[in-house]
């Protein structure tokens, strides 16, 4: 009986943080909708959840490919940051800009851990 060569994958660690935070992100538009009935809130919750969940995906599979959880995260951070400081409630805008800005902080610490190719 003869077997088939089956090529090893390495075993690549995957980025619960990062699904977590587009959980949370997509989990808070949907809130949004069903307390406040806001259809903005609910599409720009589900398509930067999508998207910070796609950039989790690509760190998963390459951890060199930071580039689109980046983009998420440091836009919602500056969108909602500048939302927190309008209005003063930490709900729900203070604790998107703070969640984001940890994930900007969690990527760039490693970015300085592991050497990166351009």
């Amino acid at each position: 009986m003869q077997y088939l060569d089956v090529p090893q994958v390495p075993n690549m660690p995957v980025d619960w943080v990062g699904y977590g935070y587009a959980a949370l992100i997509a989990s808070g538009g949907i809130m949004g909708y069903v307390k406040k009935g806001s259809m903005p809130s609910l599409a720009a919750g589900l398509l930067f959840g999508g998207v910070a969940g796609l950039g989790a995906y690509r760190t998963t599979q390459d951890p060199k490919d930071i580039w689109v959880s980046l983009a998420a995260s440091g836009t919602l951070a500056g969108i909602m940051g500048m939302r927190f400081f309008k209005s003063k409630k930490f709900m729900p805008a203070g604790l998107m800009a703070t969640a984001s800005i940890l994930m900007v902080g969690k990527i760039g610490v490693g970015m300085l851990q592991k050497p990166h190719e351009s």
